[in-house]
């Protein structure tokens, strides 16, 4: 399809749409501005993901909760994606520790109201995702990533293939709850390694554990040798 095939009405959509997207790259400046300025002054936290449908009392929010605050009595800061459920544990947790508590909302339909438990200096909203997704990962130390759907895969396998590639700095990647991951890291090694996708190598970029203390201790160990700084 060229735009002489397109009627007069498709083609002023088209440079109404153009005319958008040149105003929208300042919108999507300013959120990386906002969250640059932001994130950089808080010092080393860890990114921790899960489901936003967990209520307080499930085990998995209590075990967000409590890796949450074994990683700031190792000297972290915690980032949520500051919605409810495993993000509210994890902010939570790190509330109750006396640590840093950061929450990064994102404006969607439902599910994403900030929760009490995030530092109200420390909440920032976006509207863009990869915007979001950036921050995540350049200023985390390590991910940590309970049970969840779409988004919080969405953010484990960005992360993996950034380590992969190397376009991002090496950095620990821990999944919390062997049951739940467990069909997915057997798929991983036997279908994915097994057809030659990945190396046997790359299953050594993420770790498995069921206990807060565990994941916690995989991470202060890693920067131990490692410098904790922004990962790209």
């Amino acid at each position: 399809m060229t735009p002489s095939s397109l009627s007069q009405h498709e083609r002023d959509l088209w440079q109404e749409g153009r005319i958008k997207d040149l105003w929208r790259v300042f919108r999507i400046m300013g959120e990386f501005v906002d969250g640059f300025e932001t994130m950089s002054r808080l010092g080393p936290c860890i990114s921790l993901f899960g489901s936003a449908r967990a209520e307080p009392g499930d085990p998995y929010y209590e075990m967000a909760r409590q890796t949450a605050a074994a990683l700031v009595r190792r000297g972290f800061g915690v980032i949520t994606g500051g919605g409810p459920g495993i993000m509210e544990a994890g902010n939570r947790g790190a509330r109750e520790a006396g640590g840093a508590s950061i929450g990064l909302n994102i404006v969607i339909p439902h599910e994403q109201a900030a929760n009490p438990y995030v530092d109200p200096d420390k909440l920032i909203t976006f509207d863009f995702f990869f915007v979001r997704k950036v921050m995540f990962i350049k200023y985390a130390q390590g991910f940590v990533a309970l049970p969840g759907g779409f988004g919080t895969l969405d953010e484990l396998f960005e992360a993996l293939t950034l380590i992969q590639t190397q376009k991002s700095a090496t950095f620990p990647v821990v999944l919390m709850g062997r049951e739940f991951w467990s069909g997915l890291t057997d798929w991983i090694r036997d279908v994915v390694v097994g057809a030659g996708n990945i190396a046997e190598r790359d299953l050594d970029l993420f770790h498995v554990c069921d206990e807060p203390e565990e994941a916690a201790n995989v991470i202060a160990e890693f920067y131990r040798d490692h410098e904790r700084l922004p990962n790209f």
